[in-house]
Protein backbone atom coordinates (compact mmCIF):
# COMPACT_ATOMS: atom_id res chain seq x y z
CA UNK A 1 0.00 0.00 0.00
CA UNK A 2 1.34 3.24 -0.67
CA UNK A 3 1.73 6.35 1.96
CA UNK A 4 -0.93 7.56 4.43
CA UNK A 5 -2.56 10.63 2.99
CA UNK A 6 -5.06 13.07 5.21
CA UNK A 7 -8.27 10.81 4.45
CA UNK A 8 -6.94 7.96 5.50
CA UNK A 9 -6.89 9.90 9.16
CA UNK A 10 -10.47 10.60 8.25
CA UNK A 11 -11.43 7.24 7.74
CA UNK A 12 -10.18 6.07 10.61
CA UNK A 13 -11.82 8.89 13.08
CA UNK A 14 -15.34 8.21 11.42
CA UNK A 15 -14.79 4.69 11.34
CA UNK A 16 -14.16 4.77 15.04
CA UNK A 17 -17.18 7.24 15.63
CA UNK A 18 -19.71 5.31 12.90
CA UNK A 19 -18.63 2.00 12.92
CA UNK A 20 -22.19 1.26 11.00
CA UNK A 21 -21.89 2.68 7.85
CA UNK A 22 -19.75 1.96 4.84
CA UNK A 23 -17.10 4.55 3.91
CA UNK A 24 -15.83 3.47 0.44
CA UNK A 25 -17.44 6.34 -0.86
CA UNK A 26 -15.74 8.91 1.35
CA UNK A 27 -12.39 6.94 0.68
CA UNK A 28 -13.05 8.25 -3.25
CA UNK A 29 -14.80 11.14 -3.09
CA UNK A 30 -12.70 12.87 -0.57
CA UNK A 31 -9.34 12.50 -2.00
CA UNK A 32 -11.18 13.36 -5.55
CA UNK A 33 -11.69 16.58 -3.80
CA UNK A 34 -8.50 17.36 -2.31
CA UNK A 35 -6.94 16.78 -5.66
CA UNK A 36 -9.41 18.66 -7.47
CA UNK A 37 -7.68 21.56 -5.35
CA UNK A 38 -4.43 20.71 -6.56
CA UNK A 39 -5.25 20.75 -9.80
CA UNK A 40 -6.88 23.72 -9.66
CA UNK A 41 -3.54 25.74 -8.10
CA UNK A 42 -1.49 24.02 -11.14
CA UNK A 43 -3.93 25.66 -13.15
CA UNK A 44 -4.05 29.00 -11.77
CA UNK A 45 -0.14 29.12 -11.74
CA UNK A 46 0.10 27.78 -15.47
CA UNK A 47 -2.31 30.27 -16.48
CA UNK A 48 -0.99 33.26 -14.49
CA UNK A 49 2.52 32.69 -16.19
CA UNK A 50 0.88 33.22 -19.56
CA UNK A 51 -1.27 36.36 -17.90
CA UNK A 52 -4.59 34.71 -18.46
CA UNK A 53 -7.40 34.03 -15.88
CA UNK A 54 -8.88 30.51 -15.59
CA UNK A 55 -12.53 31.98 -17.96
CA UNK A 56 -9.84 33.33 -20.44
CA UNK A 57 -8.81 29.90 -21.01
CA UNK A 58 -11.55 27.62 -20.85
CA UNK A 59 -12.67 30.44 -24.17
CA UNK A 60 -9.45 30.22 -26.14
CA UNK A 61 -8.84 27.03 -26.10
CA UNK A 62 -12.34 26.58 -27.51
CA UNK A 63 -11.35 28.30 -30.36
CA UNK A 64 -8.11 26.77 -30.72
CA UNK A 65 -9.55 23.07 -30.47
CA UNK A 66 -12.05 24.37 -33.45
CA UNK A 67 -9.10 24.06 -35.82
CA UNK A 68 -7.89 26.94 -38.59
CA UNK A 69 -9.56 29.75 -38.64
CA UNK A 70 -9.81 28.86 -35.00
CA UNK A 71 -13.60 30.56 -34.99
CA UNK A 72 -16.81 30.01 -32.99
CA UNK A 73 -20.14 31.33 -33.27
CA UNK A 74 -20.85 32.50 -29.87
CA UNK A 75 -23.37 30.29 -29.53
CA UNK A 76 -21.14 27.42 -30.22
CA UNK A 77 -19.08 29.14 -27.38
CA UNK A 78 -21.69 29.10 -24.89
CA UNK A 79 -22.07 25.16 -25.58
CA UNK A 80 -18.40 24.66 -25.14
CA UNK A 81 -17.68 26.46 -22.29
CA UNK A 82 -21.35 26.44 -20.33
CA UNK A 83 -21.78 29.96 -19.32
CA UNK A 84 -24.78 32.01 -20.22
CA UNK A 85 -25.31 34.06 -23.25
CA UNK A 86 -24.67 37.21 -21.00
CA UNK A 87 -21.26 36.04 -19.75
CA UNK A 88 -20.04 34.76 -22.84
CA UNK A 89 -21.12 38.38 -24.20
CA UNK A 90 -18.95 40.15 -21.40
CA UNK A 91 -16.15 37.51 -21.75
CA UNK A 92 -15.69 37.72 -25.56
CA UNK A 93 -15.70 42.08 -24.72
CA UNK A 94 -13.01 41.65 -22.28
CA UNK A 95 -11.16 39.27 -24.73
CA UNK A 96 -11.62 41.80 -27.89
CA UNK A 97 -10.30 44.35 -25.30
CA UNK A 98 -7.10 42.70 -24.25
CA UNK A 99 -6.78 41.60 -28.33
CA UNK A 100 -6.83 38.24 -27.88
CA UNK A 101 -10.53 37.49 -29.88
CA UNK A 102 -11.86 39.33 -33.03
CA UNK A 103 -15.84 39.55 -34.03
CA UNK A 104 -16.21 38.82 -37.60
CA UNK A 105 -19.57 38.77 -39.29
CA UNK A 106 -20.77 35.59 -39.99
CA UNK A 107 -20.80 34.67 -43.87
CA UNK A 108 -23.92 32.35 -43.28
CA UNK A 109 -26.08 34.80 -41.50
CA UNK A 110 -26.06 38.31 -42.12
CA UNK A 111 -26.85 39.40 -38.32
CA UNK A 112 -24.55 36.45 -37.08
CA UNK A 113 -20.97 37.26 -35.86
CA UNK A 114 -18.34 34.93 -35.33
CA UNK A 115 -15.68 35.13 -32.86
CA UNK A 116 -12.00 34.58 -33.63
CA UNK A 117 -8.70 33.81 -31.99
CA UNK A 118 -6.07 36.41 -32.83
CA UNK A 119 -2.44 35.21 -33.02
CA UNK A 120 -1.37 36.85 -29.74
CA UNK A 121 -4.53 34.52 -28.32
CA UNK A 122 -3.13 31.38 -29.92
CA UNK A 123 0.55 32.36 -28.48
CA UNK A 124 -1.39 32.89 -25.03
CA UNK A 125 -3.46 29.80 -25.06
CA UNK A 126 -0.64 27.65 -26.38
CA UNK A 127 1.52 28.88 -23.77
CA UNK A 128 -0.71 28.24 -21.10
CA UNK A 129 -1.79 24.42 -22.33
CA UNK A 130 1.85 23.39 -22.94
CA UNK A 131 2.05 24.78 -19.04
CA UNK A 132 -0.91 22.96 -17.70
CA UNK A 133 0.41 20.00 -19.00
CA UNK A 134 3.49 20.32 -17.88
CA UNK A 135 2.07 20.91 -14.37
CA UNK A 136 -0.83 18.09 -14.77
CA UNK A 137 2.62 15.58 -15.82
CA UNK A 138 3.97 16.01 -12.43
CA UNK A 139 0.83 15.98 -10.23
CA UNK A 140 0.66 11.80 -11.90
CA UNK A 141 4.34 11.16 -11.87
CA UNK A 142 3.83 8.61 -9.34
CA UNK A 143 1.53 6.54 -11.33
CA UNK A 144 3.01 4.29 -14.64
CA UNK A 145 1.67 4.80 -17.81
CA UNK A 146 -0.63 1.86 -17.72
CA UNK A 147 -1.84 3.45 -13.65
CA UNK A 148 -2.71 6.54 -15.56
CA UNK A 149 -4.99 4.56 -18.21
CA UNK A 150 -6.76 2.77 -15.68
CA UNK A 151 -7.19 5.60 -13.52
CA UNK A 152 -8.70 7.90 -16.81
CA UNK A 153 -11.06 4.69 -17.84
CA UNK A 154 -12.55 4.49 -14.39
CA UNK A 155 -12.69 8.30 -13.74
CA UNK A 156 -14.56 8.09 -17.28
CA UNK A 157 -17.13 5.23 -15.68
CA UNK A 158 -17.89 7.80 -13.18
CA UNK A 159 -18.58 10.91 -15.56
CA UNK A 160 -20.48 9.21 -18.41
CA UNK A 161 -23.79 9.18 -16.56
CA UNK A 162 -23.74 12.89 -16.76
CA UNK A 163 -22.66 13.17 -20.06
CA UNK A 164 -25.30 14.90 -22.50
Amino acid sequence: MAGRDEVDALLEAWARERDDLDLGPVAVFSRISRLGHHVDRARRAAFTAHDIEPWEFDVLAALRRAGTPYELSPGRLLRETLVTSGTMTNRVDRLAARGLVERHPDPSDRRGVLVRLTPEGKDAVDGAFSALLDAERELLADLSASDQKVLAGLLRQLLVPFAD
